[in-house]
């Protein structure tokens, strides 16, 4: 497909029956960029589905494979209640990375499985010449590590999130901002179900204040009462993890000084809520050369 691209010169014409002079203008057609090729790995979860729809209605990318070990065969379009794409959902990702390998086409994974899975997902899909895009909760440490040692040699961009929500990313960076003003500080998140507690973003708020250097709730630290929640990192921060159905998912974190007390919250309501994040990821995964940690980097 063709756009047009318009330039003015610095070449001037005179119109002869209005004695005006104007800059002249020259239009040429040049080819746009290709789509971004995303495959979806994970397709069938609800943040799949939310992923496909997303990318579908993005400018500049479109979904070229969906990954799933559930609802196989079924075209991901209609899974998502939107008009066939004509995408099967499959169950081997290598089918996929190489239909868009052979295309020679620019492709990004995103990859919603698992913690076990991630490392391969993203060493296949680094030697099909495609990025990546990782969001899994809980993903360890050393799985990073060893992934950055890969991209770097291959020359090859993956982008790492704890979190795709850029209100969590804006809390996180609040809070940071915040610590060095207060010495007493906890976090109180509340999530409908116990599947994961602390969560992925309360614990990630925890660790980035306690990497501060800072000493916080002095008056606390020898507090051992169950009740008095967990304490994360080395400096004192606790978190409070409510567990009731039906509430939102929200982090709020608490700060208080000589007369004040100062909150910041978060409260996410959706899964759609991601959704922007992802698509900047996304965009920004694919100049990438090494591994990236952190949607942060990108705001």
């Amino acid at each position: 497909m063709a756009g047009l691209s318009c330039q003015f010169h610095s070449t001037l014409y005179r119109e002869r029956l209005y004695g005006k002079t104007r800059p002249s203008i020259s239009c040429s057609a040049q080819p746009s960029q290709p789509n971004i090729k995303v495959v979806i790995n994970g397709a069938a979860k609800e943040i799949g589905r939310a992923a496909v729809i997303a990318v579908t209605k993005a400018r500049g990318m479109e979904v070229a494979g969906a990954v799933d070990s559930h609802f196989v065969g079924e075209d991901i379009g209609k899974l998502c209640d939107m008009e066939p794409l004509e995408i099967p959902i499959i169950s081997d990702l290598t089918m996929v990375l190489g239909s868009i390998s052979q295309a020679k086409e620019t492709g990004v994974v995103v990859d919603f499985t698992d913690p076990s899975a991630v490392y391969d997902n993203v060493k296949q899909a680094i030697a099909f010449g495609m990025r990546s895009v990782v969001y899994v909760p809980r993903i360890k440490l050393d799985t990073v590590t060893a992934l950055s040692a890969f991209c770097e040699k291959a020359s090859m961009g993956c982008l790492v999130a704890p979190t795709l929500s850029i209100g969590s990313i804006l809390l996180q960076q609040a809070a940071i901002s915040a610590s060095f003003h207060y010495n007493n500080v906890e976090i109180v998140e509340s999530r409908a179900n116990a599947r994961d507690l602390p969560s992925a973003d309360a614990a990630q708020i925890a660790n980035n204040l306690s990497n501060l250097g800072q000493m916080y709730n002095r008056e606390d630290l020898g507090t051992d009462v169950a009740a008095r929640g967990q304490v994360l990192g080395e400096d004192g921060v606790r978190v409070h993890s409510m567990v009731l159905p039906g509430l939102p998912s929200s982090t709020t974190v608490y700060f208080s000084g000589p007369g004040e007390i100062y909150s910041i919250k978060h409260d996410v309501t959706e899964v759609q809520c991601l959704m922007p994040g992802l698509i900047l990821a996304i965009r920004k995964v694919v100049r990438l050369k090494n591994l990236i940690y952190g949607l942060e980097k990108f705001l």
